[in-house]
């Protein structure tokens, strides 16, 4: 049985804000190889809708997934965890 209150969430680096309400978040994750069992780093790159125009690229900041927005937007920038320097 799925989590039906729990919305999925992810945390990423803005990589991209030249868009408007919109950012470009890569999302690393570490998973282990199948055979070998070392660590490989998988990236994911996702656009998400910034209502306020707020974060700006090098920021650390919390996905929150949501309905689609656009073709492409399926995430929200709920919170904006670190900013860059």
């Amino acid at each position: 049985m799925k989590n039906r209150g729990m919305k999925r969430q992810l945390v990423g680096t803005v990589v991209s804000d030249k868009m408007d309400k919109t950012v470009i978040v890569l999302v690393e994750r570490l998973v282990k190889h199948p055979l070998y069992h070392k660590y490989i780093r998988r990236r994911a790159r996702f656009a998400a809708h910034d209502d306020n125009n707020a974060c700006r690229v090098g920021d650390k900041v919390l996905l929150t997934g949501t309905r689609p927005l656009s073709r492409t937007k399926r995430w929200r920038v709920s919170k904006v965890v670190e900013k860059s320097v």
